[in-house]
């Protein structure tokens, strides 16, 4: 077999970004050909060229088919381009692969190429070994030892002051051996970079929308892009250059029984770039923080344990002298019977458990707690920013990395303010036609949910009656010790929820592609504004579509139900409004937040590991009978699962939802907390799994912040007082029972005797209107027992002069529902404000180090143009220059600091020796 490997002499040209790079000459265009290696004698799990020195930076695969003439002929063009700009390719037959029918292209990145795009995209590299001492050891640090990681795993690189990369000044860097100078995920960053821009095009064409790589995917040119992994994940790779990072992450992070170590952030960030660093740093932090949550909410839940047998008010409905005395009014019209309100004893005790005291203290501290967990958050993230060398990243992100489609689709051109350049840009109509219809769209699925929920709801109240009425004399309820739970209003919950469950899926499902399209319709200029709009539109989505039926228990059920001689009924039909279960609606709402939070988790758990292995196991069977040397690097990886672009995205999203659960409705559910934290903790260890073995390696990219999750989850935190405040006044019965045993205890002591048949209203069952009354053998039956039914109200009896209308106990209540929301509000948010305002943002320590850091860039690049200077003013014959210390004759250096904000050193110093040579 000949393999030709072609060797290029360095020319130039600019590129369509106006970037000067490599090119090859083709005049001095020459090919080498070296003899195949054959398959039987050398391993082929190898990241490098078949030279065994050049490494694999990027790898793209194609399969020929009918259409493959104009397939060819843009990969031939494609690949010219990218040998044009510098790139070196190397192609694997597909004889040489598994299925016979692939073909690879392997992609080097060469020093030129890589020098000239990191000055491009201003990488931070290393000048000068840190020398500020870290102070950061705490007290007591033994304690930790067991959960530590060993140091080189903790951190894989020294630590140095960096600077953006210029590649003028390529030796005032550490530059101690080029090939390694770039990190893996800095080297397929800048390959990424350039394929995404690479044409496909001859220049007399001049079809410009015939660019990138994600263009020739989405055409079928190639069938897959991706970086390769370093080793295979179970084993260290044979090759002494490379480090067998994955190996490292499977070992020390990947697996389950690492749970209670810390994460490797240092070694994440250099294998897999920045951006899913700040993944994981985020995803570890909240789960610390949740132990706190977790612990107070178990502590709460307990406590309603424990004060079992002082809850008065559930022995008053267990005992047969009151509930089993008290006759209530029908659920629903003509089907629902009257029913002895001693049958709601287990529910009556079960809400206990969660309506108790311990909920008000828990709603006020997750109010606190979700402060602290944000304040602290921007200080970690504050941290990591400086250690990670991402401090002031968003401007160059804005500025320099527009999206390739940006590029592409907006032909109109105007002057940047800041660079002086002329770039594209979206004229303002269009951009508002485009937003305008987004928002639109986004309204339309919204009002799709809000429609389907309403549907769920009239579904609940029409069935009801329908197996109340199936259900009475129905055999299910002669059998032992589960007849008596199959009841009308679990057989109502259980369908109703699958019901729901399913549009969910479905909803979720379809939007996730409408997002996708009408994101992409509205061309956002960067990658981080176009993660942010699809950011929005899909949370919004998922906030209705999740939370929907939370807030529908929460705040609507059994709030509008009227009393039995005036009902109130769903859009005027014959479907009356649903009353709250007998054991209350908070009981209600925690099960309906149990069965969404933990059968979401669970299925979302399942789905990204189960998924995934499935489709590799199936995609790999061919090559798991083939000898491990014959199954190369390149064909490894491309059996694994693309992580795609979004697939971050998700994992947030998933988090956020989450995080909506445990803050917007704890108040309901104490132990919330507690089961985010399990999920978390598998969830960590499941997302590193998944990275590491079942997906390809991710094209590395930067992210300097979690985005706009950030101002999501600020907006969800103010939100979480809100509604736990309401969901205490208005979903539980904690105000009602405060209000009479302070004010209509009729014996004047503080206990709560009595407070079951003072919460119920008494109606005359002769006055049930005929369209409302159950069958003639319920009347009957209770006629000829009872002639008045009670009903969850305050209002006055029948035979009063205000008969059916609120009492003034009624309005007491909702005086004071109504102050406790303005008075617990008032106290967390005040609370809320003092904590944010006392815990500072970034910390002083790392301040002090940024500080430093600038300072030292702009001493050193002094130093660096003045030896500069020196020697070619020597080399002029200038020898009898003494003019050192005049190059800053008069600056201070708190002034060449503060200079430094405002321009960068590169464009002060030149300026200054030009000056001075009189060029």
């Amino acid at each position: 077999l000949l393999m030709p490997i072609p060797i290029f002499s360095k020319s130039y040209k600019r590129d369509i970004s106006g970037v000067k790079h490599l090119r090859s000459s083709s005049s001095s265009f020459s090919i080498l050909f070296v003899f195949g290696i054959d398959k039987q004698q050398h391993s082929k799990d190898s990241v490098f060229f078949r030279d065994g020195v050049r490494m694999i930076d990027f790898v793209l695969s194609y399969v020929e088919d009918k259409d493959g003439e104009r397939k060819q002929e843009r990969r031939r063009l494609y690949e010219a381009n990218l040998v044009n700009v510098g790139l070196e390719l190397e192609t694997e037959d597909k004889s040489e692969s598994d299925d016979g029918k692939t073909y690879f292209v392997k992609i080097h990145a060469p020093w030129e190429v890589l020098a000239t795009y990191a000055d491009v995209l201003k990488v931070k590299v290393p000048f000068k070994t840190n020398d500020i001492p870290d102070n950061s050891e705490m007290p007591m640090n033994w304690l930790s030892t067991p959960f530590r990681l060993p140091e080189h795993i903790m951190h894989p690189q020294p630590d140095y002051f960096t600077a953006p990369f210029d590649k003028s000044k390529s030796d005032f860097f550490l530059i101690d051996n080029k090939d390694t100078f770039f990190s893996p995920s800095t080297r397929n960053r800048i390959v990424y970079y350039i394929l995404s821009r690479c044409s496909y095009f001859r220049d007399e064409c001049g079809d410009k929308d015939k660019k990138g790589i994600k263009r020739l995917l989405n055409n079928g040119t190639y069938t897959a892009s991706f970086p390769l992994h370093d080793s295979r994940y179970w084993t260290r790779s044979k090759d002494a250059n490379c480090e067998s990072d994955r190996y490292s992450l499977h070992k020390h992070w990947a697996r389950f029984f690492c749970f209670f170590k810390e994460q490797p952030l240092n070694l994440i960030r250099k294998y897999y770039g920045e951006k899913i660093g700040i993944y994981f740093a985020w995803l570890g932090f909240y789960t610390e923080m949740l132990l706190f949550a977790a612990i107070v909410g178990t502590i709460c839940f307990i406590y309603g344990i424990l004060t079992y047998d002082e809850n008065e008010w559930s022995k008053e409905i267990c005992s047969e002298e009151v509930g089993g005395n008290i006759v209530m009014c029908p659920l629903c019209d003509k089907k629902c019977g009257f029913w002895k309100l001693n049958t709601t004893c287990n529910s009556s005790w079960q809400s206990h458990m969660f309506d108790n005291v311990g909920t008000v203290f828990f709603a006020i501290f997750m109010g606190i707690w979700v402060t602290l967990f944000l304040e602290f958050w921007k200080r970690r993230q504050a941290r990591l920013e400086y250690e990670w060398d991402l401090v002031d990243f968003e401007e160059e992100q804005q500025q320099l990395q527009l999206r390739p489609e940006y590029e592409t689709k907006c032909t109109g051109r105007k002057l940047n303010r800041i660079t002086q350049e002329m770039e594209p840009y979206l004229p303002i109509t269009s951009k508002c036609a485009r937003t305008f219809l987004s928002g639109a769209t986004v309204l339309l699925w919204i009002s799709l949910i809000i429609a389907c929920i309403i549907g769920v709801i009239a579904y609940r109240l029409a069935v009801y009656a329908a197996f109340a009425s199936i259900m009475k004399d129905s055999a299910t309820t002669h059998i032992q010790v589960v007849g008596p739970y199959i009841t009308p209003q679990l057989a109502t919950s259980v369908t109703a929820s699958c019901i729901n469950f399913v549009i969910i899926m479905i909803l979720n499902l379809m939007y996730e592609r409408v997002a996708v399209w009408i994101t992409d319709m509205e061309i956002p200029k960067t990658h981080l504004e176009y993660e942010n709009k699809l950011v929005v539109k899909m949370f919004l989505f998922q906030f209705v579509n999740y939370y929907s039926s939370c807030f529908y228990v929460a705040f609507f059920k059994g709030k509008f139900v009227g009393y039995p001689g005036k009902y109130a009924y769903m859009f005027g039909s014959t479907l009356r409004n649903e009353e709250c279960d007998p054991g209350g609606c908070l009981i209600e709402l925690t099960t309906q937040l149990v069965i969404v939070m933990t059968g979401k988790q669970v299925w979302g758990n399942i789905q990204e590991a189960l998924v995934p292995w499935l489709m590799n196991w199936w995609g790999s069977r061919k090559a798991r009978n083939h000898p491990e040397s014959l199954y190369s690097r390149w064909e490894q990886d491309h059996d694994l699962q693309s992580f795609g672009n979004l697939g971050l995205f998700y994992e947030y999203l998933e988090m956020v939802i989450q995080f909506g659960f445990i803050t917007l409705f704890v108040a309901s559910f104490p132990l919330a907390p507690l089961l985010a934290l399990i999920n978390n903790i598998i969830e960590v260890r499941v997302d590193a799994w998944k990275l590491t073995t079942q997906f390809r390696r991710p094209v590395a990219a930067k992210a300097h912040s979690i985005g706009a999750w950030q101002e999501i989850l600020n907006g969800m935190a103010v939100l979480s007082v809100v509604t736990n405040a309401f969901i205490v006044a208005f979903t539980s019965d904690m105000i009602p029972r405060l209000v009479y045993m302070y004010a209509y205890q009729p014996d004047g002591e503080m206990n709560m005797k009595g407070y079951i048949n003072n919460s119920l209203s008494v109606f005359n069952i002769s006055a049930i209107p005929l369209a409302s009354k159950p069958d003639d053998g319920e009347i009957k039956r209770y006629m000829n027992m009872v002639l008045l039914c009670r009903y969850r109200d305050y209002r006055y009896a029948s035979g009063h002069e205000k008969e059916y209308s609120h009492t003034m106990q009624f309005w007491h209540i909702l005086a004071a529902k109504l102050a406790f929301i303005i008075i617990v509000e008032h106290v967390v948010f005040v609370v809320k404000f003092f904590v944010a305002w006392m815990i500072p943002d970034v910390p002083s320590d790392v301040r002090a180090r940024v500080k430093r850091e600038r300072y030292l860039v702009q001493e050193y690049l002094h130093n660096y143009e003045v030896e500069k200077l020196k020697i070619q003013l020597s080399q002029n014959g200038h020898t009898d220059c003494s003019c050192t210390p005049m190059i800053y004759p008069s600056i201070p250096k708190h002034e060449v600091l503060s200079e430094y904000y405002s321009t960068s050193a590169k464009t002060i110093l030149p300026n200054y020796i030009l000056h001075l040579t009189g060029s």
